[in-house]
């Protein structure tokens, strides 16, 4: 089943269509290499919410018109044209821009997929490993240019970068301003894994399928606990994935935990390191 989608919020600059239980969110500025402007922040947020409510959206993939995922913000539009609005109206559109771009893509209730598809530069990392998994496609270009405009990664490109990439790595990129290519982020560990350019839907399409058949109520919780625990101590992580365990059991009307034994244990219906038990089962 495939339809589009649209709400009130969102016009041109952002399109969503929804395909076999996975939403297709797309970046919709091909002519300037989907550059994040204030429409792309406005729209994304109302996008955000939609989805969020939509039970036909259960996996979310994020992805740029054209020959790019995004060339990060747009310095004319985003920042020269908006140094003339009310303080309080540009303080909106940066909280709104940080809050999409990662403080609620990590924590957002369906999980994420970035699939990078061209072109990825600056604050398109953020976007980028705000995201839960990311596939790109081997010849996609990654940069983090700023030092060649006179700038630092600034918002949050550099802690971004710092919690997915190798210090020696990202100091490099950072440093130099020069570009890579999908296979290297891979191989850095940027992105999960990078295939060629006619195979990067199908792939983010498969790995969309692989998440829907999880629980999605563990599935959410898995992703909370990962990002706060790896703010955490041992101690303090221990205490708080045993209170987040028995919380996710408690919440679970599925009662995923006690199908999955059922099945392993009494039907022997599955195997757990071979696939997922059946969510859907009576």
């Amino acid at each position: 089943m495939s339809h589009e989608t649209s709400g009130t919020g969102w016009g041109n600059a952002v399109t969503v269509s929804i395909e076999d239980g996975v939403a297709w969110v797309t970046m919709n500025r091909p002519d300037k290499r989907n550059a994040i402007n204030p429409a792309i922040v406005r729209e994304m947020t109302a996008v955000f919410d939609a989805l969020e409510a939509d039970d036909a959206a259960e996996v979310i993939v994020i992805t740029g018109a054209g020959d790019a995922f995004s060339a990060g913000q747009d310095l004319k539009e985003y920042f020269r044209e908006t140094e003339s609005w009310p303080p309080h109206e540009r303080d909106k559109l940066f909280a709104q821009n940080a809050a999409w771009q990662w403080r609620r893509t990590m924590f957002y209730r369906k999980p994420t997929i970035a699939a990078v598809n061209g072109w990825c530069f600056g604050g398109a990392f953020q976007i980028l490993i705000g995201c839960d998994l990311a596939i790109a496609s081997d010849d996609a270009t990654f940069g983090l240019s700023e030092i060649n405009w006179g700038i630092i990664p600034a918002g949050i490109v550099t802690k971004s970068v710092s919690m997915v990439m190798s210090q020696r790595d990202a100091m490099y990129y950072i440093m130099t301003g020069e570009t890579f290519d999908g296979k290297q982020a891979a191989e850095m560990k940027l992105v999960n894994k990078s295939v060629p350019a006619d195979q990067l839907r199908a792939e983010a399409s498969k790995l969309a399928q692989t998440l829907r058949a999880k629980n999605p109520n563990v599935l959410r919780a898995c992703k909370t606990a990962y990002h706060h625990v790896r703010q955490m101590g041992w101690e303090q992580s221990l205490d708080y994935l045993m209170a987040k365990s028995d919380q996710t059991t408690f919440r679970d009307k599925s009662r995923g935990a006690e199908k999955g034994m059922s099945q392993f244990i009494d039907e022997k219906k599955y195997r757990p390191g071979l696939g997922a038990y059946d969510k859907d089962a009576g």
